[in-house]
Formats: structure tokens, C-alpha cells, sequence
């Protein structure tokens, strides 16, 4: 965008009008009401006004196309509730779980799974008496090795506020992990300051923080300052990525963004099918679209660049490697295998 002033965040559809994001904007005041709607200065600063195809934008500014809804999308689509014993926590898998302390977050991606959850308007951050009873559960079951930090985002959270709930964290003896998953360093780099680089550590836990982008432009000179002061720190980075049509759903995009990881001194972790959640067609890829994307950057790049495609099963049945998911019958269903051996159908789009 412009230079000729200090941006400020966007947080309304008058906002985005008044920026020159928006040129109609018919039906978004109604996306408004549903979703929240959020843009930092840093996101700001890689728009191109000028380009209808912005892939940052297109991650960003609300679109009219958010009223669709297909009967496959759910309002939780990978099952976060079915699996949640206490408020905040979701225990999905026996040795780790997640802890959703806040549901809000700096920016708010138009093609979020927990759409429906976070925001102003979404489920809050937890209460006093809530986050007492998440790390209570937390310390009651001995399986738990891994503590996942998610939302929302928790790196809005001030480093007051996480050096507290570290400090808990660090007085169970049986989690030796904690892991954040955030947008923070990218879309907020300012804020990955020393204070807060030192409250995500805690005595006796390995902190692993999973950066979210999409886009190599994403990959920031103040963000790759922000990647240095937490890999200085002792924390180490790996990477999330969602795979997005009109953003990165091409094979030179991927390949630059996973080698920006690389070079950022951050593992290429999990590249992400895009989940069903509600207004989000236009986002998404077929699963064979995206396999041969995968192929593809087996043939073109390292292999310290590779990313695992998953998916995660609709109903809570966790995450599947679709590298390998089989076409089932003349519909174009495919058939994906949970970790637990059982067999679900997954629609084309």
C-alpha cells in the first residue's frame, strides 16, 4: 500500500473501504456480522491495492463469497468439540493435547477452520476458574507429553500473561513439550521481543513455536528478524502452511515459501488441505491438485524443503498423510485412513 502515512490495523468494512481494498462492498457488512475481520499494519504494508489477485490480500480482505456455503462445510470441522473433556483443552490424541487459552487473534485469515469460534464475537479468552481447571486436567493425566498452544492465537497474550502459564506448565513433570502455533511473527513481528522470546520458555520444557504462512512475501525482513530473536532465544521454529487456491496453489510458490523456511533456519512441518469450514469453497483445492503439487516439489526442491500434506478427518478423527489417499467409486470421494486404522470419505473439494 501507500507510503504517505503511518498506516493503522483495519478491523471494519468501512475500514477496508476507505484503504481502497474494497471496491464493492456489497454483502460484506453481512460477512462482517459472521466473521471477524482483522488486518495488521504489517499485512497492510504487502497489499497490492493495484492487483485483484493479491495472494495477501486474497488471505485477508472478506470477500462476498463467504456467504456460500456447501452441505459438505461444518461450523467445527475437524472436531475440536467431540474431543474436548474441559473447556480449552482438546484431547485428540493420547500423549499431547491442545490448550486454547484465547480465541482471538491480530489478523483473521478468511479461510480459518475455527472461523465460527474465534473473534470478538467468538468464544472469549478462558476464565480464571477455566484455565485452572485446563492445567488441572492437564496435570491429572500422566500421558500427556506435549502441551499445544493454540486458538486463536496465544502470542496475544502479553509475555506477563505467558510467563504465568509457563511457569504452571513447568511445574508438571510429565510434559516436556510446548509447542505455540501463531501468526504473530509474521503478521505482528514487532511483537516477538525480548520479553516476549523469554516467556515462552520454562525450566525442564522444549519450546517449539509453529509459524504460520502462506506466502514467500509473508517471509518479511522484520519477520526474519523476529525468526532470529526466537531461534536465538532457545526456541526452536517449524512451519505451518495452508494450501490455498489463487494464493500458493502452484508449484514455484510452494517451492519459494518452503525454501524461505529453510534458509529461515525453520522446519517445513505440515502443509495443510484446506478444511471444510463454512464460506470457504473458494478456497480450496481437489486432494489431486494438490498431491501433484506435493510430487511436484519432490522433483524441484531439497528434500530439507518437504512438507508433510495432511488432512484433518471431519468428526475429530484426526490428522491423515493424503499423500497416499485412494480414490473410492464414481463419485471422486476419496477414502482416508485415520491413525487409528478407520476408513472415512472425503469430497473432491
Amino acid at each position: 500500500m501507500g507510503t504517505g502515512g503511518r498506516m493503522s490495523a483495519i478491523k471494519s468494512i468501512a475500514g477496508l473501504v476507505d484503504a481502497g481494498l474494497v471496491a464493492d462492498a456489497t454483502g460484506l457488512e453481512e460477512v462482517a456480522e459472521r466473521y471477524a475481520i482483522s488486518l495488521t499494519t504489517a499485512v497492510l504494508s504487502l497489499i497490492d491495492p493495484n492487483d485483484q489477485n493479491d495472494p495477501i490480500a486474497r488471505q485477508y480482505v472478506p470477500s462476498a463469497a463467504e456467504l456460500a456455503t456447501t452441505l459438505d462445510e461444518r461450523a467445527d470441522p475437524i472436531g475440536d468439540l467431540t474431543h474436548s473433556p474441559v473447556e480449552g483443552i482438546v484431547h485428540r490424541y493420547p500423549d499431547r493435547v491442545l490448550l486454547k487459552a484465547v480465541h482471538v487473534c491480530p489478523v483473521y485469515c478468511r479461510f480459518c477452520f475455527r472461523r465460527e469460534m474465534v473473534g470478538p464475537q467468538g468464544l472469549g479468552t478462558l476464565t480464571s476458574a477455566e484455565l485452572d481447571a485446563a492445567v488441572g486436567y492437564i496435570a491429572e493425566h500422566a500421558e500427556i507429553w506435549e502441551v499445544i498452544l493454540t486458538g486463536g492465537d496465544p502470542l496475544v497474550l502479553s509475555p506477563r500473561r505467558l510467563r504465568d502459564l509457563m511457569e504452571r506448565l513447568a511445574s508438571i513433570d510429565h510434559v516436556k513439550v510446548v509447542r505455540f502455533h501463531t501468526r504473530v511473527p509474521v503478521v505482528e513481528p514487532e511483537r516477538i521481543d525480548a520479553a516476549m522470546v523469554e516467556a515462552l520458555k520454562a525450566s525442564g520444557k522444549t519450546t517449539y513455536l509453529a509459524v504460520h504462512a502462506n506466502h514467500p512475501r509473508e517471509l518479511t525482513g522484520a519477520a526474519r528478524d523476529a525468526f532470529d530473536r526466537l531461534i536465538d532465544g532457545g526456541v526452536m521454529l517449524i512451519s505451518q502452511t495452508v494450501l490455498l487456491k489463487g494464493v500458493n496453489d502452484n508449484v514455484e510458490t510452494l517451492a519459494a515459501l518452503m525454501r524461505g523456511f529453510v534458509e529461515n533456519r525453520i522446519r517445513p512441518y505440515y502443509l495443510h488441505h484446506p478444511d471444510l469450514a463454512p464460506g470457504t469453497s473458494h478456497f480450496r483445492v481437489s486432494i489431486e491438485e494438490g498431491q501433484a503439487l506435493v510430487a511436484a516439489l519432490r522433483g524441484r526442491i531439497s528434500g530439507l524443503c518437504q512438507p508433510t500434506y495432511v488432512l484433518d478427518i471431519p468428526g475429530g478423527y484426526g490428522k491423515a498423510d493424503i499423500r497416499v489417499a485412494s480414490l473410492n467409486g464414481t463419485d471422486g470421494y476419496f477414502t482416508v485412513r485415520d491413525w487409528q486404522g478407520g476408513e472415512h470419505a472425503y469430497p473432491p473439494k
